[in-house]
């Protein structure tokens, strides 16, 4: 194989085992790589392997501690453009800093903006992620981002698990499309969670619209954070007279007390996916199952590289 034919996948090491997943449904194996971490917490990059003329994906999730993966996946994107690479692809299964989408208030960074400026700057040509928090963030790079979505894993999973009686619900009035989409794959109705916030992951649930009662409740968003937001619109749509709630969140950062509010609150089960690394006891993930979504980004690399769509594969 001439290296103008071949890909190589690497793995960050945010999340190593998404990374593996996604090579064997490619039927590869990682490209192997050395990270070193010196006593200053400075880090340093090196391949071992050939890159000259490839095409090149680089796997990472920008998820905790953010700051170090994000510089790692830039000395990546270095290091592979000094190697002469001939494509270089973050596939970023977590996009951090995409909730820092704009100027909310006077004298504040636009971060994601920021990112998205160092990525085409460290030489990357492209991106594959999944679910951006603000789909308008593809408009931060002058190179191409493809957005997947994990609605397709949700809904082949709740379609097995055959519910009856369903209601999408959307958390805030900006997932609205999202769950819209979920309602119509799985002909179930709509509600929305009105709620309020009161300071940054703080809120305060308002009311639901939409008719709930006897009904099994999906909720979905793209993140699930400290859990404060997804938790009173639980216990709101139980006062509303749901039957059982579920959720369906592609990120699951479980930060603060998110765990114990889960544990808590009165919900069957949440479903993520292993866009990051769930890191809990056994007895604190009992109402977390996760999701891969490691053949979706296998079937977009292998799109990527052959040249052809990869909006079918979600659309």
């Amino acid at each position: 194989m001439t290296n103008e034919n071949k890909f190589l996948i690497f793995s960050g090491s945010a999340n190593e085992k998404l990374a593996g997943e996604i090579a064997r449904n490619l039927h590869r194996t990682l490209g192997q790589s050395v990270l070193d971490v010196f006593s200053d917490g400075e880090i340093r990059f090196q391949s071992h392997e050939n890159v000259r003329g490839a095409d090149v994906f680089i796997v990472q999730s920008l998820c905790a501690d953010s700051n170090f993966h994000i510089m790692e996946l830039l000395l990546m994107a270095d290091a592979f453009k000094r190697a002469s690479a001939r494509r270089i692809t973050a596939v970023i299964a977590y996009y951090a800093y995409a909730r820092q989408d704009r100027k909310d208030r006077p004298r504040v960074a636009i971060s994601a903006r920021l990112l998205a400026d160092l990525l085409e700057t460290a030489g990357f040509s492209r991106v594959l992620t999944i679910d951006l928090h603000a789909a308008q963030i593809q408009g931060f790079f002058n190179i191409p981002v493809d957005n997947l979505m994990a609605l397709p894993v949700f809904i082949s999973h709740f379609k097995k698990m055959k519910l009856q009686d369903l209601v999408i619900v959307s958390p805030d009035a900006g997932g609205v499309e999202r769950a819209r989409l979920f309602a119509r794959k799985l002909n179930a109705d709509l509600a929305i969670a009105d709620k309020k916030r009161t300071a940054p992951n703080v809120a305060e649930l308002m009311h639901i619209i939409g008719d709930v009662e006897n009904k099994n409740a999906i909720i979905v968003d793209d993140i699930i954070d400290t859990a404060g937001t997804l938790s009173a619109t639980i216990n709101a749509l139980k006062k509303n007279g749901a039957k059982k709630v579920f959720a369906a969140c592609t990120h699951g950062i479980f930060s603060g007390n998110a765990l114990a509010r889960i544990n808590e609150a009165p919900l069957e089960k949440i479903f993520v996916t292993n866009t990051i690394p769930l890191h809990c006891r056994p007895d604190e993930c009992q109402k977390i199952e996760v999701l891969s979504v490691s053949k979706l980004f296998a079937d977009a690399i292998a799109s990527i590289h052959k040249e052809t769509s990869v909006s079918k594969l979600f659309l």
